[in-house]
């Protein structure tokens, strides 16, 4: 999947946790990230996100950074 579908996917559900509490947010988005993507997406937007290939809201970058270190 591209890194503009994938970017776009996970910035859609930051937008849907983004009116709770930060840390909470950021839970949230890595819990719903980890329930219902395939481990192939999420490997996927880690490694775009390290090779700074696509571009996350802050809290959905937090929450995928979190994926990262798991």
């Amino acid at each position: 999947m591209s890194h503009d579908r994938l970017g776009y996917m996970a910035n859609q559900i930051g937008r849907f946790f983004q009116s709770q509490k930060p840390e909470t947010a950021v839970a949230a988005i890595e819990d719903h990230l980890r329930k219902f993507w395939d481990p192939r997406m999420r490997r996927a937007i880690v490694a775009q996100l390290a090779d700074g290939k696509v571009e996350l809201d802050p809290l959905v970058r937090q929450a995928v950074e979190r994926l990262d270190r798991a």
